[in-house]
């Protein structure tokens, strides 16, 4: 069988290989066959190979030192689709975005500096770059700390993200169909109101209590086939809107994983999937996110960049659900596994708004390293 160098890592809620693209062939059209071998797709058991049978543990970096001017290091990120022979690249994972600085350090890609090393990313899926702040101890990212994240048990060293003018990282556009709210008519629903925002990755964002629900529900209640049928739907004519697709019906073939949608409420008071109780006064909204077709534990980082944008601008379906705020500077999004911050720097001229950055903070952590075999 043939072996490549790996590192298996966890990125924040999500976990995958990541390789050196020294190691990958020159030839990208081949990089498909080896990442569905990696992972052991398709196949839901994902049995064959090294895959966590949901998207956020389907994940791939590709990793080199940039020669790009003030860039340290160029990064892609695949998602392997567990069901069908696709990987997916049009979009970053924010989550995977947080081991990149930790590997560029432990792989001597980048020289560390003090205790904490400022990494200058470059993301190859959306051409938009990132600054990462890797905690340091001895010369190598130190994995120990007091920061916990929630979706993932324990503590460990804070890795801080900040997302370079994300604005359009797909669309090129903040909100691509030129409305910060849009009315579309949804074919076995009706007309519904929803905002479509690029910041990060395209997201689409809808009043929770228009398709019936109230934002605090879990895995089981969600990812049943008519239920996920109608969110297919709406993400389907929303990427047909923006240009993504010829036709809704496509979408889930064509682009798989974005845009993603996510439904809203005004804080609520629930139970997170390790029976944790959530209160009203810990965060400013509350939140669910559909990733392939899937209710995600968590929150898709660059959802969640995207939400705390929309929360912060008027005339988004979002910024209706912002009755209270908890800190100036911060939204704190509720979500199945927790809440988490994020930290949108926006500045305003006139009617133009301009995202310098949006900041969040991961924990990530080294799983194994070695060689994977594929056949």
């Amino acid at each position: 069988m043939k072996k490549i160098p790996t590192v298996f890592m966890r990125g924040g809620t999500s976990k995958g290989a990541v390789f050196h693209e020294r190691d990958l062939p020159e030839d990208r059209s081949k990089w498909d066959e080896i990442f569905l071998k990696v992972m052991g797709s398709p196949d839901p058991k994902q049995i064959d190979g090294l895959g966590g049978c949901v998207s956020s543990n389907n994940k791939i970096a590709i990793i080199k030192k940039s020669e790009r001017p003030g860039v340290d290091i160029d990064y892609t990120v695949a998602q392997v689709i567990i069901d069908r022979p696709q990987v997916d690249y049009k979009s970053n994972c924010g989550n995977m975005s947080s081991v990149v600085g930790p590997f560029a350090i432990d792989e001597g890609l980048v020289e560390p500096k003090g205790d904490i090393t400022t990494i200058h990313l470059y993301n190859e899926n959306t051409n938009k770059y990132l600054d990462v702040d890797v905690p340091i101890k001895d010369g190598k990212f130190d994995n120990y700390g007091d920061c916990s994240i929630a979706g993932v048990l324990g503590t460990s060293a804070e890795v801080k993200l900040a997302f370079k003018d994300p604005t359009g990282a797909v669309t090129e556009s903040l909100f691509p169909t030129g409305n910060r709210t849009d009315t579309i008519d949804i074919p076995g629903i009706g007309e519904i109101d929803l905002t479509i925002i690029d910041v990060s990755n395209p997201l689409i964002l809808l009043r929770a209590e228009d398709l019936g629900f109230d934002a605090t529900e879990l895995l089981d209640e969600i990812n049943k086939k008519y239920i996920l049928e109608k969110f297919e739907t709406i993400r389907g004519k929303c990427a047909e809107k923006i240009g993504m697709v010829s036709d809704w019906r496509k979408a889930a073939v064509e682009t798989p994983a974005i845009p993603k949608i996510a439904f809203l409420n005004t804080p609520k008071e629930y139970k997170t999937l390790t029976g944790e109780l959530i209160k009203t006064e810990t965060h400013d909204i509350c939140a669910r996110v559909i990733s392939l077709n899937k209710l995600h534990k968590a929150y898709v980082l660059t959802a969640a960049t995207a939400t705390a944008v929309a929360a912060e601008l008027d005339g988004t379906v979002a910024k209706e659900f912002m009755k209270t705020k908890m800190n100036t500077g911060e939204v704190t999004i509720a979500h199945p596994s927790g809440v988490m911050k994020v930290t949108p720097n926006i500045q305003y001229d006139g009617d133009k708004v301009n995202i310098i950055d949006v900041a969040v903070v991961r924990t990530t952590r080294k799983i194994m390293e070695g060689h994977v075999y594929i056949k």
